[in-house]
């Protein structure tokens, strides 16, 4: 494919999806690859320009994470961020030394010469950023100047600018550093010289034209289709290279929410033409789950159980060599991370095994994108908003909303509680303003009074967060009109829960979901 290229070599930041995620903002593409990258494999890539994350080491520990001297002999500009300076300055020749006034948290830069990044600032300004370091730079490497300083970094911004190397001791990546979008469209643009070219549309046409060539004229592929974004975008876009020669298939695994699958029947089959099957497996996915209330044991057996319904219908499907699947670029940059910007917080719900089992090869139309540019390629495919804006639902369905022993008739309650929120949440207006909301089914049981009777039923936890990526979340603050129009519904509607809870706890230290 031919694209301008920015290389982000990865030393262990946690903001190391950040800065590709800004860069991305800013329609320029990059790829995130672990430090150890050899240096023979940077040069084949053939990046414009290279950043160097931060990270969690000194470059003084044993075992600390470096890099190959020769990165800064490409003859392309390169952006070291924190950890990335100090490594710039200490393979050159320059000094790191323990700080004695250790800087976490938003902090003041003077900016001394508007040079390189800084080419957009004023010389003399002080701007606002965020800091995260216990070492600074107490020396430069031979050719460098010092262009910005704060009051506990003297070095705090740096450059060699006849060879384009540059370094910076604060995060522009982050929302903290205001100007940091600025400062890096600065380096992309004013310094490397990039074209914003990175779009939707520019993916889209390029993804369309790999999978015509992976799958061939006449070759076959099948799509596990949930209804999801990442499924359904990566179904349409693999039914505009291949056409009829895609086979969808939709499991019923008995979890769903109420009319989903009708709602992803309709969409897709007659929306959009696919040729998708409905494989009914509720009685074989509940008949597994019947008495097992361990949590991962629940999301075991549904694994397990939807890679042998999945695995017995696509045998039916006579030629096709090709299993395409939703993976994501956070999924592939966990797998090549330098001691992971985040090691696994939890596990994925993608088709875990299929692969290996089917012997299909792996067709993944998305796995260059964040969930972001998942929804903008699916506008540029011409999907619906609800289909794109869709909460996030866990793989494992309502088996784990529903704590305790899943059964039919338990089932049966949470659907229609969880319908309720779902409706009210729409009515006013914050579907799309929360990152899910939802219910759960406590096997707890509480005395209630409705009329002249005494109840005895279960309880529902009403759970809505604010999330970017899902990786943390802050409970939502639904209006008090919302919660108790919520609450008096479903106990007056859903026979089964006499009480109903509002979870107000963040991830960390809660998850999202409760199981």
């Amino acid at each position: 494919m031919n694209r301008d290229l920015v290389l982000v070599l990865d030393f262990g930041s946690q903001y190391t999806q950040l800065i590709a995620r800004r860069i991305r903002e800013q329609r320029v593409y990059c790829e995130i690859h672990p430090c150890t990258l050899p240096i023979e494999q940077i040069r084949s890539m053939n990046p414009r320009a290279v950043v160097l994350s931060g990270g969690p080491s000194s470059v003084y520990d044993e075992g600390a994470p470096t890099i190959d001297p020769a990165v800064f002999a490409l003859g392309v500009p390169v952006l070291g961020i924190c950890y990335g300076l100090q490594l710039m300055a200490h393979a050159l020749g320059g000094k790191v030394e323990r700080s004695s006034h250790r800087e976490y948290g938003a902090a003041k830069v003077k900016i001394d010469k508007a040079v390189g990044p800084f080419h957009r600032f004023a010389g003399g300004e002080s701007i606002d950023v965020w800091m995260s370091h216990g070492d600074k730079l107490t020396e430069l490497p031979t050719g460098f100047v010092g262009i910005s300083e704060s009051p506990n970094a003297p070095f705090c911004a740096v450059a060699r600018e006849a060879d384009h190397l540059y370094g910076i001791q604060f995060h522009p990546e982050v929302v903290h550093t205001p100007r940091g979008a600025e400062l890096l469209g600065a380096f992309l643009f004013d310094v490397a010289k990039l074209a914003p070219s990175w779009t939707p549309g520019s993916f889209t046409e390029e993804a369309i034209g790999i999978v015509k060539a992976t799958v061939g004229e006449t070759g076959r592929a099948i799509c596990g289709l949930s209804g999801g974004v990442d499924s359904s975008v990566a179904a349409i876009l693999c039914h505009h290279a291949i056409g009829a020669r895609l086979k969808c298939i939709f499991v019923d695994n008995g979890l769903l929410r109420r009319g989903e699958k009708e709602s992803v029947v309709a969409m897709f089959s007659e929306n959009f033409h696919l040729d998708l099957t409905a494989v009914d497996a509720q009685e074989r996915f509940l008949s597994q789950l019947k008495g097992i209330t361990d949590p991962e044991q629940k999301r075991k057996i549904i694994g397990r159980v939807f890679i042998e319904v999945f695995d017995e219908e696509a045998k039916k499907v006579e030629n096709a060599a090709f299993l395409v699947q939703g993976t994501l670029y956070p999924d592939v940059i966990e797998s090549v991370s330098h001691k992971g910007p985040s090691a696994v917080i939890k596990s994925h719900h993608n088709v875990g095994g299929l692969p290996e089992k089917m012997r299909m090869k792996l067709v993944e139309p998305l796995r260059e994108l964040f969930k972001d540019e998942v929804r903008a390629a699916g506008e540029a495919l011409g999907m619906p908003h609800d289909v794109l804006w869709r909460q996030p639902f866990p793989g494992p369905g309502l088996a784990i909303r529903c704590l305790g022993e899943v059964t039919p008739e338990r089932l049966e309650v949470l659907r229609g509680a969880d319908a309720i929120v779902d409706e009210e949440i729409r009515a006013a207006g914050l579907y799309n303003s929360v990152w899910q909301s939802f219910c759960v089914l406590l096997p707890v049981r509480t005395v209630g009074v409705m009329g002249d009777n005494r109840t005895y039923d279960e309880v529902c936890a009403v759970r809505a967060v604010h999330s970017i990526d899902g990786m943390t979340a802050d409970w939502a603050k639904l209006p008090y009109e919302v919660l108790g129009k919520i609450s008096s519904r479903i106990i007056n509607e859903v026979r089964g829960i006499n009480r109903v809870v509002y979870d107000i706890s963040s991830k960390p230290p809660a998850t999202i979901e409760w199981e």
